[in-house]
């Protein structure tokens, strides 16, 4: 989830107005907290539930596992992506980068890359709307991005979604239960939801009377 530069409190704000690019990186590394970048506002990054952030660990260290052997790498939540097309700037759950890094080329330090060939959102269920609607309506104009998946955190599920030859965007699979492994078509591996969801204690159905 993400706020306006205006609602922070705990880190000095500048005055609320239109910012480059430049100046958002320079004022990320002045403050602790992370913020994303939509076209000239600085939004601050909302912390995540304690079954966000063990998900998310369980996905890092499963993909990572996974990629063993190949020229893929995974990248955790703390890796800027960059969609110059939009103008944004994002923090991805998971990122995953397929040979050499590419730099967004008004980052001269390089800490925005902008060639991920799959990103994964945890869903929490205030940002589930904006993951599957305008992040990735962001995220399709990144050209090397291949796969977009999906991971719920309220119920053992992960949806992919793969981009096709005409640059058309298809559901590639849906898979529900502790007992299926999630297979990501951009990289050829499968990830066994046990692993994602190691440690998670889901909520009982609610049962109609």
């Amino acid at each position: 989830m993400v706020y306006s530069l205006s609602q922070m409190t705990a880190d000095p704000l500048p005055p609320r107005r239109r910012y480059s690019l430049e100046e958002y990186l320079a004022y990320e590394e002045s403050v602790p907290t992370k913020h994303e970048f939509d076209d000239g506002e600085i939004l601050a990054m909302s912390g995540a539930s304690p079954e966000h952030a063990l998900i998310t660990a369980n996905l890092t260290a499963a993909l990572h596992t996974g990629l063993k052997g190949t020229s893929c790498r995974v990248y955790s939540s703390d890796l800027k992506i960059g969609i110059p097309l939009t103008g944004r700037v994002l923090y991805p759950d998971g990122t995953i980068v397929c040979g050499s890094l590419e730099f967004h080329p008004d980052d001269p330090k390089h800490r925005i890359v902008t060639n991920p060939r799959t990103i994964v959102e945890v869903l929490s269920p205030s940002t589930a709307s904006y993951d599957r609607v305008e992040k990735f309506l962001a995220y399709r104009s990144i050209l090397s991005l291949q796969e977009y998946v999906l991971v719920s955190q309220e119920r053992p599920l992960v949806e992919t979604f793969v981009k096709q030859a005409d640059g058309n965007w298809l559901v590639a699979g849906a898979f529900i239960g502790l007992e299926k492994n999630a297979r990501l078509a951009s990289t050829g591996s499968e990830i066994p939801l046990t692993d994602i969801y190691a440690g998670v204690e889901f909520e009982p159905p609610e049962i109609d009377h």
